[in-house]
């Protein structure tokens, strides 16, 4: 077990349905990274924006942006991860991957479909809460809308780590910030949550806001208003365990069933 995990999410202004320019950047960042991180978070959709055209990016689990990822994962010798639109058994998904790395992937699809957006009529939703081990850490990874359903989010795992990458837009952003920190309350939970900055296809603005949040709630890592750069912060089992210990908290939580 590592007792330390460093963590990076990279802040992107995302260009609209472009996998080329939108990877490019991506390893130009990841270059610049030191190399002793242990994880890198990308946003959602990071090659193409929330496209609801899935047809004109998505890509297969064998196809280029992950075989991209699993080459990022050996040559920094990390574990990357995000989203993206994956084409599988003739359906489209908002999926996120995660690359451990020795090339290995374990993946999870959104299991909240953003109706107000109609993805709920071009993709397909997952039904699967996964608990990814890496490093003696248990990461739960979630997308975008799933922040905002909580009994999904609960910790019943145990979990260390709770993953969100997204894009969400500035009109609402406020809503990003309260409930990622409530996420880390209710669950004594580290947190990290990538978003994207820009303007989309459609005029939506995103203004990034992406945070790495203790068990406690407090900000650990934070990146301003439109800014375009990096998260990071170094995040401790140790700690995490003698505070759960301490206060007891998740011994006392309710229990819920999820019906699919």
């Amino acid at each position: 077990m590592k007792n330390d995990l460093k963590i990076v999410g990279i802040q992107a202004d995302l260009v609209w349905e472009n996998s080329t320019k939108n990877i490019a950047f991506f390893e130009q960042e990841i270059k610049k990274l030191a190399s002793d991180i242990d994880l890198i978070v990308l946003p959602e959709m990071f090659t193409s924006g929330f496209t609801m055209s899935p047809e004109k990016v998505a890509e297969k689990m064998d196809g280029f942006t992950v075989s991209w990822m699993q080459k990022i994962a050996f040559e920094k010798q990390t574990a990357i991860c995000g989203s993206l639109v994956i084409s599988d058994d003739d359906n489209f998904y908002n999926r996120f991957i995660f690359v451990f790395p020795s090339g290995d992937i374990e993946t999870y699809d959104k299991r909240h479909s953003f109706t107000l957006a109609g993805e709920d009529k071009v993709y397909t939703s997952g039904s699967k809460k996964i608990i990814i081990e890496y490093k003696g850490w248990k990461i739960c990874p979630l997308i975008c809308y799933d922040l905002r359903f909580p009994v999904w989010a609960r910790n019943s795992e145990n979990y260390d780590l709770l993953l969100f990458v997204a894009n969400w837009p500035i009109a609402r952003i406020k809503a990003w910030d309260t409930l990622l920190k409530a996420r880390a309350i209710e669950n004594m939970s580290y947190v990290v949550g990538v978003n994207r900055t820009g303007t989309d296809a459609n005029n939506y603005e995103y203004s990034g806001n992406s945070l790495i949040i203790d068990y406690l709630g407090e900000e650990l890592s934070a990146l301003g208003v439109n800014e375009v750069g990096n998260i990071t912060a170094t995040i401790f089992k140790d700690k995490q365990v003698n505070v759960r210990e301490k206060l007891g908290f998740l011994n006392d939580m309710d229990t819920f069933s999820v019906e699919y």
